[in-house]
């Protein structure tokens, strides 16, 4: 059971990154800088994961570039229109949107990877993207949430399912989870930079250290789930996001994030189909 709840302490850490990033947003605008801002942090802690990890024994790094070129899907990619999302449609509606990437996650790995299509594991995963569903159906959304903010979710959803596939894939070589995790995250903050036109600044290095920390954190437990378990069990585990982005919301944005009965609903249907998935997971996982 252990890339079931590495997946779940993936999902927390995230949903606390969403809310952080909102929050550090709110302070200092600006999404591509903030962008930037919080791979640098994410990437420290990876390194120092990596670090810890190799000091257990002997690390080969000749896989690691694969790893790297991954990193242009996610975080290089995803991150950048993840952040754009949040400050267009908010941190608890973008995690919503984003439950929805165990659909796309589930899908490949089924037809590429030639994964099990469990009963479980499909009803878990149809329950999570029916709570995405949820919020693309909402009548009317506060004033402050920009419909592209849904668009640009919807962009980060497909990259990060196309990156969930393609680390299980990769995870069958000899390079460790946390040091693939850093490989990754080097090339996003690469991207990151080069969008944002440079280096942001001491200031907002520090306004958004938080959710770094919970970004990289969240990373370094999302590879070692897919490198210890299934796409289609992880995947939508790590969508119950939903419901930390949408539970810290409401505690931490209350005033600004407006969540209604629909947005909640969503995210206990998402919850609902990560413990579908726990279940399967206990069957089936080898």
């Amino acid at each position: 059971m252990l890339p079931v709840a590495l997946a779940l302490a993936s999902a927390a850490l995230f949903g606390g990154m969403t809310v952080a990033l909102r929050i550090a947003l709110v302070r200092i605008p600006g999404a591509e800088a903030a962008a930037a801002a919080t791979a640098i942090t994410g990437l420290g802690v990876c390194l120092v994961a990596a670090g810890v990890e190799g000091g257990r024994g002997d690390v080969d790094l000749s896989g690691v570039w694969a790893f790297a070129l991954a990193g242009i899907l996610a975080p290089g990619g995803s991150q950048i229109l993840f952040t754009l999302a949040i400050r267009d449609a908010g941190a608890s509606r973008t995690s919503v949107a984003v439950g929805a990437a165990p659909l796309v996650s589930v899908a490949i790995a089924l037809t590429l990877l030639d994964e099990p299509p469990h009963p479980e594991l499909i009803a878990g995963a149809a329950l999570v993207v029916a709570g995405g569903l949820a919020l693309a159906f909402e009548k009317a959304p506060p004033e402050h949430v920009r419909r592209v903010g849904l668009v640009y979710a919807v962009g980060a959803t497909i990259l990060f399912a196309s990156r969930d596939n393609l680390v299980r894939h990769l995870s069958d070589g000899d390079v460790p989870p946390a040091t693939a995790a850093a490989a990754t995250l080097v090339t996003g903050l690469v991207i990151a930079l080069i969008f944002a036109r440079g280096f942001p600044s001491r200031e907002r290095l520090v306004a958004f250290a938080p959710a770094g920390l919970c970004f990289g954190l969240s990373y370094v437990c999302l590879f070692e789930a897919f490198f210890h378990g299934r796409v289609t069990v992880v995947a939508p585990l790590v969508a119950t996001e939903s419901l930390w982005g949408v539970g810290l919301s409401i505690l931490l944005l209350r005033r600004t994030e407006l969540v209604g009965p629909r947005l909640v609903l969503g995210a206990l249907l998402i919850v609902a189909g990560g413990v579908l998935i726990g279940i399967g997971a206990g069957k089936y996982m080898l």
